[in-house]
């Protein structure tokens, strides 16, 4: 992994985990899972050490957050720190990066993409994964990980692998952890009767983590989006140089707002050009997206929080108002999650968490800016 040149995009709000998680302190600044390290630091710890260098591509509003747990990416050469002057989208913020890599390293360059708030109980499994990715990347191939479903969820997104790319049959290849194999298609998050075809039929989730070297990711973005492309290299060459910022606030408001997955990941999987290395389920992988994931993550930590429960065992809370705040006590609800916080309170069946994000919309439409 020493050829690897991690990119983290960090943005988003974490709906799902409303009211811990808000636009100004995303899930990524937080501690979600007790470990001592927020999120985004632990994704650092991950890969840093063994990584050519590292890009955290932000927005204006968590700089300041950014650097207060990452002091590092202040000053040094191998530690970037870039700003997007607004959200648009997965592909602009992992190109920015990208692009300023392919600058500094030049087109063989390897880069890989990983998300700045996911959880990983075995980095090292991890490491060996894109170990197998570079490799695929450096004959030519964009490149993901796919991870081995534990369960049929419809949380997911889901990738169905084809043959290996050394030349076995599909047969031989299924369901071989660490082979790399061609992508036959990426689908979007299905219904549960879906799901359960996909988990039989030995599809993978789609983790959105993803290996390519910049001159590939370039030579795709040139031909699929040119004037992306364009505008990309413009600001990337003026990396360095007084003219930067300027250039980026330039150029950015034209970017195409897109996610990576639709730019280059489904058009190019479908001219064959896309791999993925199946993970093993052992990797320990989460997106912490919802109470009910990180209910599970707390219970296996047996951190479920402070609360009298009766006949509620397994229910979880989380947060708190301080020293003098309410005790709470649970009756009869061994499903659901509590969140905290000083000037918000969730209850949640864990079976309805995905549906949170609906109080954040709902919020939103009231105009209570002060709530999100």
């Amino acid at each position: 992994m020493s050829d690897l040149h991690v990119i983290i995009p960090a943005g988003g709000a974490g709906t799902r985990l409303w009211p811990l998680s808000r636009r100004r302190r995303p899930k990524f600044l937080l501690d979600l899972a007790g470990t001592g390290r927020t999120l985004l630091q632990g994704t650092v710890d991950r890969l840093a050490s063994a990584a050519s260098s590292v890009t955290i591509v932000t927005g204006q509003a968590h700089r300041d957050g950014v650097l207060a747990q990452l002091p590092e990416f202040a000053s040094s050469q191998e530690r970037t720190l870039l700003i997007e002057p607004s959200g648009r989208d997965s592909m602009a913020a992992i190109g920015l990066a990208a692009y300023v890599v392919r600058e500094r390293f030049g087109d063989d360059a390897i880069v890989g993409s990983f998300a700045a708030d996911h959880l990983i109980a075995r980095p090292e499994l991890l490491h060996s994964a894109v170990a197998t990715a570079i490799g695929a990347a450096r004959d030519g191939y964009v490149v993901t990980i796919g991870l081995t479903p534990t369960e049929a969820s419809t949380a997911y997104g889901y990738i169905a692998p084809g043959p290996a790319l050394s030349g076995e049959d599909e047969a031989g290849a299924a369901g071989a952890a660490g082979r790399a194999r061609r992508v036959a298609e990426f689908v979007e998050k299905p219904d549960a009767d879906t799901a359960a075809r996909y988990v039989s039929q030995g599809y993978l989730w789609n983790a959105g983590m993803f290996i390519m070297s910049a001159g590939v990711l370039a030579s795709h973005l040139a031909r699929l989006m040119p004037d992306l492309h364009a505008r990309l290299e413009t600001i990337a060459r003026s990396w360095g140089t007084p003219q930067f910022e300027a250039t980026l606030e330039e150029n950015w408001p034209h970017l195409t707002k897109i996610a990576i997955d639709h730019a280059i990941a489904e058009p190019v999987a479908a001219d064959g050009g896309v791999a993925v290395v199946p993970a093993d389920a052992a990797l320990g992988w989460t997106d912490l997206g919802d109470f009910e994931a990180l209910t599970g993550i707390a219970a296996a930590a047996g951190n479920l929080g402070e609360a009298i429960r009766v006949d509620s065992e397994g229910a979880a809370v989380y947060g708190s108002v301080g020293e003098d705040g309410p005790l709470v006590a649970l009756v009869g609800v061994p499903d659901v999650a509590v969140a905290l916080t000083s000037d918000a309170i969730l209850v949640t069946r864990l079976e309805c968490a995905q549906a949170v994000k609906s109080v954040v919309d709902t919020l939103a439409e009231a105009g209570r800016s002060d709530l999100l």
